[in-house]
């Protein structure tokens, strides 16, 4: 399916990583707090010889790329549980857990502001509620899960107050915004978040309403009227979501194209039908050996093939290629042989990001030939309406600034075989609408 680019060794363990929406840039959040911007190759893989004034830059495996690290800083006392880029990609917004949110300008690195996350409501004590999935659904709204099933709402352009300083101009304390809304979806840790795409009615053109998955359910949230819907239990920890569009419509059994798709930590894939929260519909076994699918990521349209694909990385290092639709694995890439797939992303030129362990690899498409495609095309039109090998089909027709130095790795608590960094978009540069003054 894909070829290897480049890769770059990190210095710790990678807990987040954010693909910027429009240049080719990815940006990491390690075990030990340091987030780094890395800028990624050309699309052929051809490289200039670095020079004086360029940042580091660190040589592909292979020999045919190299990463230049833009900036990297040390921005979190803990680790850096999750990272996100607003939608113009002119923030970069990290979430850690030493319990704050911090706002950089994604160009410099520079902390443009902040928050603190609000603690833990079923502790007996004030306890860091750990963060575990950062997304900007707009240019307004910053949403953040944590550890205890909380879903905080952030209004961007609601200013919080100043840090007091005392005489020596040093902080003293830390008084946070607090989110204009908060709503418990789950009872247990979120693991993932997909926004569900707006309507053709929508005036705003951003997302309103997201799924988010927790423990061993699903749910489904609007902006303004708080959760709408949760699944019943699945018995079966859910790791990964996404919302696809552009599905093959069954008319007769009312199907509108549109799916949720969760990986498991049995190794099967979930296909949830829109507006039918309550149980999925759909089962697809990406491992039959019941690895983790840790991640999911859609394939860019025209990028590894014809159809509606997805990417799932897996607990065992693999990354392997869904065609929905067929619901079938058409083809796989090895991460790691060691380490399981922490996170995957395509960036603006549709090259495949992975991350795990101590490990960023870039991936370009295997330039397969027509006939390849044709072959795969007429088995797509053989396999309609018909079950897979690799399907359990249940229908009946058949989603700058430098901190503290300490090395502290306070991961927070574990749960399960959850991810090792979790399991736990502003238009302004240089204002960010979390800028607060006094902050540094």
């Amino acid at each position: 399916m894909f070829d290897t680019v480049c890769s770059l060794p990190l210095s710790s363990d990678l807990f987040a990583q954010a693909v910027h929406p429009t240049e080719p840039l990815v940006a990491v959040g390690l075990s030990a707090g340091h987030v780094a911007t890395l800028k990624l190759p050309p699309l052929d893989g051809s490289i200039a010889a670095p020079t004086a004034s360029r940042s580091q830059g660190r040589r592909g495996s292979n020999g045919t790329g190299v990463i230049e690290t833009a900036w990297r800083t040390k921005r979190h006392k803990g680790s850096c549980r999750c990272l996100a880029y607003s939608i113009d990609g002119r923030q970069l917004y990290s979430a850690g857990t030493d319990g704050l949110v911090k706002a950089a300008d994604s160009a410099t690195g520079v902390v443009t502001g902040k928050v603190a996350v609000p603690f833990d409501p079923s502790a007996s004590r004030q306890t860091v509620d750990a963060p575990t999935v950062i997304h900007a659904l707009s240019p307004q709204t910053l949403l953040l899960s944590t550890d205890s099933g909380a879903l905080h709402i952030y209004d961007l352009r609601d200013p919080a107050p100043s840090i007091p300083l005392d005489a020596d101009h040093r902080k003293t304390a830390f008084t946070a915004a607090r989110p204009s809304q908060t709503y418990q979806p789950h009872t247990d840790f979120i693991s993932d978040l997909s926004p569900i795409p707006p309507s053709a009615a929508s005036t705003s053109g951003f997302s309103k309403q997201w799924l988010t998955i927790g423990c061993t359910t699903l749910a489904l949230t609007d902006l303004r009227r708080g959760v709408l819907a949760k699944s019943e239990d699945q018995e079966e920890l859910l790791l990964s979501c996404l919302y696809v569009t552009g599905l093959p419509v069954k008319k007769s059994s009312g199907h509108s194209g549109s799916k949720a798709v969760v990986g498991g930590g049995d190794g099967v894939l979930t296909l949830w039908e829109k507006g039918q929260w309550d149980d999925q519909d759909e089962r697809i076994h990406v491992s039959r050996e019941g690895e983790t699918l840790d991640c999911l990521a859609h394939v860019p349209d025209g990028v590894g093939g014809p159809g509606r694909r997805i990417a799932v990385g897996m607990g065992d290092g693999r990354i392997r290629f869904v065609r929905l639709g067929m619901n079938r694995v058409v083809g796989e890439n090895s991460h790691d042989d060691v380490e399981g797939v922490a996170e995957l992303g395509f960036d603006a030129l549709g090259r495949m990001i992975s991350g795990g362990g101590q490990v960023v690899k870039v991936w370009q498409e295997h330039m397969a030939g027509e006939a390849e495609d044709e072959r795969e095309e007429e088995e797509g039109e053989g396999a309609a309406g018909k079950r897979t090998a690799d399907s359990d089909d249940d229908d009946d027709d058949d989603q700058g600034d430098e901190d503290d130095d300490s090395d502290s790795d306070d991961e927070g608590p574990s749960h399960g075989r959850r991810k090792k960094r979790k399991r736990g978009k502003g238009p302004a540069p240089s204002k960010s609408n979390f800028n607060f003054s006094g902050l540094d």
